[in-house]
């Protein structure tokens, strides 16, 4: 098993990065829908999709907002992170079958709070911008290096 660490405050620098990745799947989209309520048949009925200006079914924009979580959490600055803020424009749809990267980097500390800016980036496979903007993160107080967590498994019924 893999290990993951974290950064505390005083170890992060304006200018740092951190990436992360996902593919966004048929699974991926059907159980953000079921956790989340938003069962838009834009992400989930391909017949409704095909008459929209996308023309055919699309992933929930706010997947790339937790793909942004995620890079947090698990990268920049890592377990222990608290998320105070985010703010995101979403530039192109969402496909089924896309690998989203989403990429950070720190703009601004705020010495006083102990938080971070982060400008947040994910862009698709094909190097195009689909979700686009900022986060305020509290970094962790302590330092952590910790055993990759897995991924919950899980089993969908429609």
């Amino acid at each position: 098993m893999s290990q993951i660490s974290n950064y505390i405050f005083d170890e992060i620098s304006i200018g740092q990065t951190a990436t992360y990745s996902r593919l966004i799947g048929e699974k991926e989209v059907l159980l953000f829908a079921a956790a989340s309520g938003d069962v838009n048949p834009v992400h989930l009925d391909a017949e409704f999709a095909a008459g929209t200006i996308f023309k055919e079914r699309i992933a929930h924009g706010m997947m790339s907002g937790a793909i942004i979580s995620a890079a947090i959490a698990l990268e920049l600055p890592g377990p222990g992170s608290i998320y105070l803020g985010q703010s995101l424009r979403f530039r192109l749809p969402v496909k089924i079958g896309d690998e989203l990267t989403a990429q950070l980097e720190v703009t601004s500390k705020r010495e006083d709070r102990k938080w971070i800016t982060l400008d947040c980036v994910v862009i698709n496979q094909h190097g195009k911008t689909v979700t686009s903007g900022t986060a305020e993160v509290m970094p962790p107080a302590e330092k952590l290096i910790i055993d990759r967590p897995p991924l919950p498994s899980f089993q969908l019924e429609l």
